[in-house]
């Protein structure tokens, strides 16, 4: 199928008529805002209905080729997903595991990092070679990791010859199979910093870097966080693909998505507006609650991050959220870029009216603390021998919770392998989870990373000078 060319708006209205191209490379707009359609494509029923079927790949393809139009068709798109995801273990790509008569586990964790962010950036780092070899050029990829962008995001680019990549991470609070799954890489155009923050911190660093215009020229940043729209879209595939292999086309399927940075769980409202029927989307958080009292209350108000057991999820500030205020709030530019301010200064903001109801209908959250989590695990090795991670068990308690809330059949996203969170999968169900063979070979050898206080000019001379400028 051919699709025309869309325009990409920024979130904060100074930047418009963007292609696919540039979002992809720049990844954050200039402005400081989020990168979103200007006009949503649709994919139609009928060109949904000739995707019940096929492998996960064409899917894929199929998904995002409305949104890259101008830049990759379909055919491309569907050659870098083939190779991108010939490598993950399972030949399902996104197998489903039924847990009851409709509750099922749709596994993200089968690529490279185990986990999720691999469906995105194994593509993304195919798209980001074809366009900075088309163009002769190459650029500082730049990112913020609470546990698994960082690994999928290095091991997505290691090696590439036109890509260079820093990640910031929390230091001390990742899982150490997460951090190590970073550190241990060697190639020359990886950088690893820890910052002494949390989450929070790194991501505040990274948007600071982008909205630095003339650093962010001269290193050529480009983002691979989920703010990077091409992940978004990346990830919506498999909502539909999921959605398609449990008659969603004539019964809406509702999703549990464990959620911190709030870019999966929205990945599945695109999948919607290019015309998925889906039930709700259920936003599970941990203690880090921020999401869950927001669609309570329509209040968005910032506490301080707990380390928790599953701290992928321990963020109090969700950058995707942005895209969805912009989108409810009449994609006024100028509003979302003050009320973005002003929740930077008072660290709080509020919706209300027909922008929080169209919010409630289609999303529904709840928050799963420490014991909740850690019965989940026990409780789901107890009945079905099934082992759950944390984030991912953070999502079962959730949807178990809130089923009333949730039509049709549920999809529980299992986000990450248990294996990468040995040491509370233990701790719970009293069994350590297996090891893939995949993961030991990735964690062997020396860590390299520098520890680096939460100081934006301590960050741009260290960039500089590992870096260098393209």
């Amino acid at each position: 199928m051919t699709h025309p060319p869309i325009a990409y708006t920024s979130t904060r209205g100074r930047i418009r008529g963007q292609g696919f191209e540039d979002v992809l490379l720049a990844g954050l707009a200039a402005d400081g805002g989020l990168f979103v359609p200007e006009a949503w494509p649709s994919l139609g029923i009928d060109a949904l209905r000739a995707l019940d079927g096929v492998p996960y790949a064409d899917t894929a393809a199929a998904v995002m080729a409305p949104f890259t139009a101008g830049c990759f068709d379909e055919a491309e798109l569907r050659d870098m997903a083939r190779d991108a995801y010939a490598g993950f273990a399972h030949p399902a790509t996104a197998p489903l595991k039924q847990l009851d008569h409709d509750t099922w586990l749709m596994e993200l964790f089968h690529g490279p990092t185990l986990a999720f962010k691999d469906f995105a950036l194994q593509l993304l780092g195919r798209m980001f070679d074809r366009v900075l070899e088309r163009r002769g050029e190459r650029i500082t990829i730049v990112g913020a990791t609470s546990g698994d962008t960082g690994s999928a995001a290095i091991h997505a680019t290691r090696g590439r010859d036109n890509v260079r990549i820093a990640i910031l991470h929390p230091h001390g609070r990742t899982s150490e199979v997460q951090r190590r799954q970073m550190t241990c890489v060697a190639d020359a155009n990886v950088l690893n910093v820890a910052v002494k923050g949390d989450f929070d911190d790194c991501q505040a660093l990274v948007k600071a870097l982008f909205v630095d215009e003339p650093f962010r020229d001269s290193m050529r940043l480009a983002a691979i966080n989920s703010i990077n729209w091409a992940r978004v879209m990346a990830q919506a595939a498999y909502y539909v693909h999921a959605a398609l292999r449990l008659g969603g086309l004539e019964r809406p399927v509702s999703f549990a998505v464990p959620t911190g940075n709030f870019g999966d769980v929205y990945a599945g409202h695109v999948a919607s507006r290019l015309g998925l029927p889906l039930g709700r989307l259920l936003v599970a958080t941990n203690r880090n609650d921020i999401l869950a009292r927001f669609l309570d209350d329509g209040v968005y108000a910032a506490r301080r991050v707990d380390p928790t057991m599953s701290p992928s999820m321990d963020i109090q500030v969700a950058s995707n959220f942005e895209r969805l205020l912009f989108e409810t709030g009449g994609c006024d530019g100028d509003a979302t870029a003050a009320m973005m301010q002003g929740f930077k200064e008072n660290r709080r903001l509020a919706v209300e009216g027909e922008a929080l109801r169209r919010i409630q209908s289609a999303f529904v959250g709840a928050a799963v603390d420490e014991d909740e989590t850690a019965r989940t695990i026990r409780d789901a090795y107890a009945r079905m021998g099934e082992l759950l991670d944390p984030h991912t068990a953070v999502g079962v308690a959730a949807a178990s919770r809130r089923r009333a809330d949730l039509p049709g059949p549920v999809v529980c996203l299992a986000t990450a392998h248990p294996a990468k969170f040995p040491d509370a999968v233990k701790k719970a169900a009293g069994v350590a989870p297996p090891r893939p063979v995949r993961l030991d070979a990735m964690l062997e050898g020396d860590e390299r990373m520098v520890v680096l206080d939460n100081d934006l000019d301590a960050l741009k001379a260290l960039l500089i000078e590992r870096l260098g400028t393209p």
